[in-house]
Formats: structure tokens, sequence, C-alpha cells
């Protein structure tokens, strides 16, 4: 097989002082951060559908990119072949050990769903023989349940019957795909789990009929051996004007109410989160506090424009404060899968690469320093001194829940009027971390 991305080396760690831009100035992979090497606390992946499919379309222009990698002709199997080729050389130059998919992100979508499973297994016999020799893995897989028109009223959400059959036949599909390529886990994205106007939905029937179809899921792939985590990827909008899985709160929600949380964990991804109004860091506590963090989408949206965007992350703030969740919570049961695109303009193969160099570099650089945070102990001491009315008496007993309501009247009565609550000292803490991040 011959060479695809030419003139391109392996690209190497060189520190923060190289001027070379196909180098790491951040991502050393065996530094040793709390007690792991960094390739271990940033399991980093491909997104397959961005990284080798899209190729600069939007709404008002064709395509920027060429993205055929040498096959003659786009959507066919020789085009599919030709991107696996080129997944695994671009990961192998990057280091990058795990990718992600879904499944047409693999193959064409043929008319009749039975030639669409026949590709997908010739498929991932390619890509089976592509990861033997190297320790290239899949983090997890997913099925397209929004490009389709057959989708165009939901999926697992759909007034169809016929339409929820399918859902459930790409579904199975996936999963054994996803088993057989020795996936970490499965991702639920409901593009299209949502509505437009409630004047023609029934809310609770489409709830329902989805928790159905992701316990069918779970029965189905744990029958076939799958033991790892099941994802639900929350966002709030788009394509849906209302989508069911609005953010972390709302999806955790859903899982607990049906029965689903002993199996499913969260994907977080960065640019759903502030679409939902929220910190990255937001979504990432709450799924944190309930167990719930599992993997993460590393992307970064722009908050001048309200859409996903997907943009390689590039905000140092953003990624320190990401990884000092990730830290608090003891790490993550996936990894950090760039659903990131280029921008349209953005179109050589040399750009695909300084996009995973600056995404990789600045993750690498928010675990430097949340690492940092954590060990600079000043923002931790200072959360728990300020709960410490909490610590004995009164507080206490709330806390053990040994106490009632009429004791605790009884106290504020005694009191008269509360104790000074103290300062938040948020400015305080905002410059301890600029003090971290730029010392």
């Amino acid at each position: 097989m011959s060479e695809i991305f030419k003139g391109i080396p392996a690209i190497a760690y060189e520190g923060k002082d190289s001027k070379n831009p196909l180098s790491f100035k951040y991502y050393d992979p065996d530094r040793v951060i709390m007690g792991k090497k960094m390739s271990e606390h940033l399991p980093f992946a491909m997104a397959w559908w961005h990284n080798l499919g899209a190729a600069g379309t939007d709404m008002f222009g064709r395509d920027t990119m060429d993205k055929s990698f040498g096959a003659s002709e786009k959507a066919t199997m020789e085009h599919a072949r030709a991107k696996v080729d080129a997944g695994f050389e671009f990961m192998e130059k990057l280091g990058i050990k795990y990718f992600c998919f879904h499944d047409v992100d693999l193959v064409p979508e043929a008319d009749d769903i039975n030639v669409t499973n026949e590709r997908l297994d010739e498929i991932s016999d390619y890509i089976l023989e592509k990861m033997q020799g190297t320790d290239i893995k899949c983090l997890w897989g997913t099925a397209n349940m929004f490009g389709n028109p057959r989708f165009m009223n939901g999926a697992g959400s759909s007034n169809s019957a016929d339409v929820y059959c399918f859902a459930a036949a790409q579904i199975k599909k996936a999963l054994d795909v996803t088993v057989k390529l020795g996936g970490r886990g499965y991702v639920f994205w409901g593009g299209r789990e949502g509505y437009e106007t409630l004047l023609n939905t029934d809310v609770k029937f489409e709830q329902e009929n989805i928790a159905r179809l992701m316990r069918l899921a779970v029965d189905y792939g744990r029958s076939i051996g799958f033991t790892g985590d099941f994802y639900i990827e929350p966002k709030p909008k788009e394509p849906m004007k209302h989508q069911y899985d609005f953010d972390a709160a709302t999806a955790i929600g859903f899982l607990r109410q049906y029965g689903l949380d002993k199996d499913f964990k969260l994907n977080i991804e960065a640019n759903h989160a502030t679409l939902a109004g929220h910190t990255f860091q937001h979504d990432l506590r709450i799924s944190a506090i309930n167990g719930m963090l599992g993997s993460i989408d590393a992307n970064q949206g722009d908050t001048l424009l309200g859409w996903d965007t997907d943009e390689f992350p590039w905000s140092v703030y953003e990624a320190t404060m990401c990884m000092y969740e990730v830290l608090e919570a003891g790490g993550l049961t996936g990894g950090f899968n760039f659903d990131s695109k280029n921008r349209r303009p953005s179109n050589t193969y040399e750009d695909m690469f300084h996009g995973f160099i600056l995404g990789m570099d600045t993750f690498a650089l928010g675990l430097i320093k949340a690492a940092a945070l954590i060990d600079d102990g000043r923002i931790d001491e200072f959360i728990k001194e300020r709960y410490a009315s909490y610590k004995t008496g009164i507080g206490a007993k709330i806390r053990s829940g040994n106490t009632t309501l009429e004791e605790l009247a009884a106290h504020a009565a005694d009191l008269k009027a509360p104790a000074d609550p103290g300062s938040g000292r948020q400015e305080y803490l905002e410059s301890v971390v600029n003090q971290v991040l730029f010392s």
C-alpha cells in the first residue's frame, strides 16, 4: 500500500519551545502525571466521520477538501477501504490508539439494509486486518439514525413502527461490528430523538419507545458478549428544536426513570454542553457526581455562532477545567474522541494533522495545569472550608440525617438571625487559576 500522507512524518514530542508545526509541544505520552502516563490519562480517539469523511461542505457550499484518499470514486467500497488505509496511517503517525465510528461512516449506505450489512461485514474484516500488528483499538461504535430520510421523525421516537424496526436493525448491526472490533463502548446520540411542535407529538409515548429500544440494545449487547458501557450523548438542539437528551441532568433523569442507569453512562461533548447554556465542566461535574461520567467528545464551539461548529479545542482554560473534573472524578471509563473537524478553508492533508496536534496539545496542557491546580490545593481547601459549618453541631446532624424540621426551626429561633455565610471569593479563586496557568 502506498503512503497517503506523503511528506508528513510521525509526529513527535519536541517541547514547548519547538517551532516545528508538525510536532507536539505539550503532549508527551510517557510523561508521568499524578502516577499515570499522559497517554493513560488521555486515551485519544479519531472520529471516523469528521476526519475521514467531512470534506468542508456546509449549507452554502460544496466540498473544499479532497478526501478520496486515492479512490477513483466516492461512495464505493473502494473508497471505504481507502478511508481505512488513510485512517490507520493517520493514527499511527500521530500515535493515536483509538477510533470511533458510525455504521454508515464505514461504508456507503445501500437502499437495501441487507446490502449495507454485507458491506459492513466486508469492511470490518478489513479493519481487523489493519488492527493486527498495531496497538490501535475501537473506543466505541454507534449507528447513524439521523441522516437517512426515514428518520425525519426520529428513530426510537418515530411515529412509524417500520422505521422503529429499521432503527433496531441498525443498532443490532452496529453492536455486532463494535463487538467484532473490540469496542469499549456503544453510544446513543439521539440526533432526531425530539420534536418540532407539540401539536403532533406524544412525548410520553416517544420517550417510552426510546427507552424500550435502549433496553433491547442492552439485552442484545450483553447476549453477544459486550461488556462495556452504553452511553447517551446529550445535545439540546439541532437538528430537532427540542431534543429529549437536552443535557447531562436531563439524560441522567431519563436513564433513572426507565431503569437504564446500571448499564449507561454519559458521553459528554463540549460543544453540546455550551449549546445547552452550560459550561463544559458543568456537564462533566453533573455526570461525575451521579456516577455517570463515561467518555468525552473533545471539541469546542464558537460562542458567536448558535450551532454545533465542532472546532478543534484550543482553549487551555476550558481544557484545564475539563481535566480538573476528570482527575477529581478518578478518570474515564472511555476516552477523548476528537469529534472535531477542520475549518472549511483549512483544506489540506497537513491541516488535518495540525487540527489533531492542536487538540492533543491543548488537552495535554490542560492535564498539566489541572494537576498543578490540584497539587496547589488552594481551591480544594477553600471549598472544604466553605462548608465547614456542616462538620460539627447542627450541621453535622443535617448531613447525617439525624434531625427533624422542628429541631432545625428551634435552632433558627435560638439564633434569631443567621451568621454571615461568608464570601464566595470568586475573584480570588479565578486569580489562583490564572496564577497556576501562567506561572
